[in-house]
């Protein structure tokens, strides 16, 4: 994006938060789902990180190039409410009597996934990693911004985001690996999946 639409933003030009929502949505949405791992709430996290792009439309620099960063940044901070607020209002319904049985909806999510086996050693592997790990993963590797677009997404030092990084790569090719059955050593070829390692995305 060129500064004129930065300026545009910035004064509140709504043909240009049009153009923003058209051409950012998808990534934002995107990246909601990879750090939440539900369709519904990463549609909601979209809503409310252009209402917060809007409301915080003004501390956009003027100049710079493409604003997905400081959506993306919005984003993890709105990621971040949700699970809280969700969090609150989980144990706010365990505390209620027990009269009827709550719908469990996780099925009905699961059954839209190619391969929910596959989904779930991941997501088991990602909640294993720091919440700060599990961003940054999120933004470099699978939004693929570079480390200075994470450090500016997220507000923080790029050799924090680098260091970030890497712990969570060990982590999730330690958790990855598959268990080892009796008698079997590490490298065995009769394993079926190895482990994630950088070069193999």
């Amino acid at each position: 994006m060129d500064t004129n639409l930065r300026r545009r933003i910035r004064a509140g030009d709504h043909d240009a938060f049009g153009d923003l929502f058209d051409a950012y949505a998808r990534s934002v949405y995107n990246h909601a789902y990879r750090l939440t791992g539900e369709w519904a709430v990463a549609e909601d996290v979209v809503s409310l990180t252009f209402l917060d792009a809007w409301r915080l439309r003004e501390k956009l620099d003027e100049e710079g190039g493409s604003v997905r960063p400081w959506l993306l940044g919005i984003a993890t901070n709105v990621t971040r409410n949700t699970r809280r607020a969700a969090r609150r209002h989980t144990a706010a319904v365990a505390r209620l009597p027990r009269d009827e049985t709550v719908r469990d909806f996780a099925d009905e999510v699961a059954d839209r996934l190619d391969d929910a086996a596959q989904l779930a050693a991941v997501r088991t592997a990602l909640a294993k990693l720091r919440r700060a790990e599990r961003e940054v993963l999120a933004l470099c590797v699978w939004s693929g911004l570079d480390y200075q677009a994470a450090a500016e997404a997220l507000g923080v030092p790029v050799g924090t985001v680098r260091s970030r990084l890497s712990r969570a790569r060990t982590k999730l090719a330690k958790h990855m690996e598959p268990p080892l059955e009796r008698g079997q050593m590490r490298g065995d070829r009769t394993t079926a999946v190895g482990p994630l390692r950088e070069g193999n995305r």
